[in-house]
């Protein structure tokens, strides 16, 4: 016999995927419980300048599920909170979420006095560490919940300033603390997310050594009207356009020594961001290295479009970078095509690299996991993973991932 629990769906992870479980959930009439560490919703996808292949900002598809947050009652969200233990409590579990000090609190309206007092800073997380922000702001623009955050312990001791300047009775607290909340929930959709693999991982190819070879979800940020650069593409040695820009396919990936697998979007990922640098820099040279194209479905659309722009494709791949005459880097890179190897020059070079799980170690619930790190499904511990915690893909594979995760995890938390 199947009844409805009383017990919440946990969703661990607020990106698109953790995002998308839980709002279905809700609207099937099952209570959630979204646990989200950073300050607001969105994970990665917001730091992203534009979707493929509409190349549209993904601030528009992100917009339409805050605001279907902000009005289902079923969905509660803890921001700045990490489950840090659980144990088997009948067929469901007993969770306990750390929840961090609310220094800002939901009395908040984000007029931003606070802000413009702050002596303090600190680098900026949301642009990934490039460039500097108050110690208490608004985490960036599309920030949801609209509240701003304080890292308190940037602070100078004894400074009151945001205290001081803040008009609203109750919406900061500088004596907070962290406390732990206690959860019955039904069953767990572990949506994680991942992070880019480590340049510094690869100093063959000048990461973490050459200050103009930058990885892919960097050019994100750099190109993004809201990023460091205001959306100047330019080198990070000396703030000029540059010229010439390769970008490096599998850079870490389908190599025994690194991520052994394919991230499967990440030369769809090139593709686009060749498109929007040509669009900034018409009379730029750029150049795609790659093994194999990989751009499935709908997005094999990138690549003619992508070439009509004017991007070149050389089938080779990339075996180291060094610094070259004046500045410049230099690509050692074997051209399948032409049965050669060769040397190219380039001012900015970007690196494809792949996407790594996040959430192995960190979540202390028996995930089982492929050999790669992803996560799988396990009905019998109602324990399910959506989105790239299972899988690397893009994010309207994603949304589809999660759509159908919610679906078992709902019957999996209202069985008995």
């Amino acid at each position: 016999m199947t009844v409805a629990r009383s017990d919440p769906l946990l969703v661990v992870g607020a990106g698109i995927a953790g995002v998308t479980a839980a709002l279905e959930a809700a609207e099937a009439g099952q209570p959630v419980v979204l646990v989200e560490r950073d300050p607001s919703v969105g994970g990665r996808v917001l730091k992203n300048h534009q979707y493929f292949p509409k190349l549209c900002p993904p601030s528009c598809g992100m917009e339409i599920n805050t605001r279907r947050l902000s009005k289902n009652p079923l969905v509660r969200v803890l921001t700045r909170s990490q489950v840090t233990a659980a144990r088997r409590e009948g067929a469901g579990w007993h969770v306990t979420v750390r929840r961090s000090a609310e220094h800002v609190t939901s009395a908040c309206t984000a007029c931003g006095d606070c802000s413009k007092v702050c002596p303090a800073t600190v680098a900026d997380p949301f642009n990934l560490g490039l460039g500097r922000v108050p110690a208490i702001r608004i985490p960036h623009a599309d920030a949801w919940p609209r509240r701003y955050v304080m890292d308190r312990e940037a602070c100078p001791a004894g400074c009151r300033a945001c205290a001081d300047a803040c008009k609203v009775p109750g919406a900061i607290d500088l004596d907070a603390r962290d406390r732990d909340e206690e959860l019955a929930v039904g069953a767990v959709v572990v949506a994680t997310g991942w992070s880019s693999y480590p340049v510094e991982k690869l100093p063959e190819l000048g990461g973490g050594l050459l200050p103009d070879v930058v990885a892919n979800v960097t050019l994100e940020r750099m190109a993004a009207p809201s990023g460091p650069t205001g959306g100047k593409i330019l080198r990070p040695s000396d703030g000029a356009p540059p010229k010439r820009v390769a970008f490096v396919q599998c850079a870490g990936s389908r190599d025994v020594k690194h991520l052994p697998y394919c991230s499967a979007v990440c030369c769809t990922v090139s593709t686009k961001q060749a498109l929007y640098v040509k669009e900034q820099l018409p009379d730029a040279d750029v150049t795609i290295y790659y093994i194999d194209r990989r751009t499935p479905g709908r997005n094999e659309s990138m690549l003619p479009r992508t070439e009509a722009a004017g991007v070149k494709f050389v089938k080779g791949k990339v075996g180291k970078v060094t610094q070259g005459p004046g500045g410049a880097l230099l690509l050692h890179v074997e051209d399948v095509d032409a049965g050669r190897k060769i040397d190219a020059q380039a001012d900015l070079v970007v690196l494809a690299t792949g996407m790594v799980p996040l959430g192995n170690g960190t979540v202390p619930l028996p995930v089982v996991r492929d050999g790669d790190g992803f996560a799988l499904d396990d009905r019998a511990a109602r324990i399910f993973a959506a989105g790239v915690a299972r899988r690397p893909e893009d994010v309207a594979a994603s949304v589809r991932d999660a759509t159908g995760v919610a679906a078992k995890a709902v019957s999996a938390a209202r069985s008995v």
